[in-house]
């Protein structure tokens, strides 16, 4: 009796599609143009990049070696950020992973390309950038321009917009360096303690709002000064604070560096082979 119940129902259930087949119309196109594209896509995302070696070579070579790209796996980024009620939720969980990561992707009527990334949750996208040697090679002699590459930060937006009338790729962003270090062995100097912040941030009274540096720049194919096609790339806006803690030359530190207020605008560049 129960073999015969499973198997009625089963019956039953591969049915279904069939019932309302009778009723089934074709759409027009109007009614198709009605329901594609009305909402767009979202995707949820977390990663986590290593490379052993990247090399670009022309006649000589550039070779970086262990790439990481990944999270932080820090939860003591803007330690001014003390408000035991409101830290857990800025900066209280992180991995090696970027994670709290949503993008959203909308292609809207006239064509344009909008793509959205925020956090997931109310929490700062925190990531990590950590590189090996930044090596120049010749078939004779080669030269270390750079180690020990590390930076730590949180990204809290970034739009992207594709315009189909002007074919202009803008990109504008918010993101924040809590330390960056690195050395240049070749002019024997080294960074310690980077920090990048929003012009308007001010650590004595954080606001995570203003936490973040601004960048807003414009990339397309442009002519350089030859006439011919190039990649150009305009820096419309870049707004930040900078300070670092210790510049290093021969090891020894001569002392700090901040900026405030640095205002980038209205740079354009030109990228093309010779």
């Amino acid at each position: 009796m129960k073999s015969l119940k499973k198997t009625t129902l089963a019956t039953a259930v591969a049915m279904l599609p069939l019932t309302g087949y009778a009723d089934l119309k074709p759409l027009e196109d109007t009614h198709m143009g009605n329901i594609t594209g009305q909402a767009g896509v979202t995707i949820e995302l977390e990663t986590k990049v290593t490379v052993d070696e990247f090399i670009y070579t022309d006649e000589g070579s550039l070779s970086v070696k262990d790439i990481f790209i990944g999270g932080a796996n820090r939860t003591d980024m803007f330690e001014e950020f003390d408000d035991p009620a409101i830290r857990p939720l800025l900066f209280g969980e992180s991995s090696d992973l970027i994670d709290n990561i949503k993008v959203e992707i909308d292609i809207l009527d006239d064509g344009d390309a909008q793509i959205n990334v925020f956090p997931l949750v109310a929490a700062p996208i925190d990531f990590s950038i950590r590189t090996g040697d930044w090596t120049l090679q010749g078939h004779t002699d080669s030269t270390l321009i750079a180690d020990n590459l590390s930076i730590d930060g949180i990204l809290t937006e970034m739009k992207i917009n594709v315009d189909t009338e002007t074919d202009v790729l803008n990109l504008q962003t918010l993101f924040a360096i809590d330390d960056m270090d690195m050395d240049i062995p070749f002019l024997a100097m080294g960074i310690r303690d980077l920090r990048l912040t929003g012009a308007n941030y001010d650590p004595d009274n954080p606001l995570i709002t203003q936490l973040g540096a601004k960048v807003d720049m414009d990339v397309y194919n442009g002519t350089n000064a030859a006439g011919g096609s190039s990649l150009a790339v305009d820096i419309n806006t870049f707004e930040a604070d900078m300070q670092i803690g210790q510049v290093l030359v021969g090891g020894t530190s001569i002392g700090s560096v901040a900026l405030d207020n640095l205002a980038v605008q209205n740079t354009a560049m030109r990228i093309y082979g010779h």
